[in-house]
């Protein structure tokens, strides 16, 4: 994210983020990757997992099956929505359980920072 100017909507147009809109695109670098077949509603719950390898979008805890691979670098999470439409961000005692091998969000931080 420190390459791609966030004041920039939508997102998904440059090579250093991806996004999945609300008609139900997956867009990387100015290009659809995925298209889900479930698109999104209102009121639907999103969810979005990262392995360091794969993200992966959810909708109403079922997987949309659209894995994103071929991150390199630091990865950094940026929500948002447009048109006057309201979004509520849960980080724990999620609606729908995370997927088997995953749990709430972890914060990574330094083994070299001082406390």
């Amino acid at each position: 994210m420190r390459n791609t100017n966030l004041n920039k909507v939508p997102l998904g147009e440059d090579a250093h983020s991806w996004v999945l809109c609300s008609d139900g695109t997956i867009r990387h670098n100015a290009e659809e990757k995925y298209k889900i077949v479930d698109i999104p509603q209102e009121g639907d719950i999103l969810g979005v997992s990262y392995d360091h390898v794969e993200l992966n979008f959810y909708i109403n805890g079922k997987p949309t099956n659209t894995p994103v691979t071929s991150f390199k670098g630091t990865v950094y999470p940026a929500l948002y929505v447009d048109d006057g439409a309201i979004m509520d961000v849960i980080f724990e005692n999620f609606n729908h359980g995370p997927p088997p091998g995953y749990d709430s969000i972890m914060v990574e931080k330094s083994l070299l920072e001082n406390d």
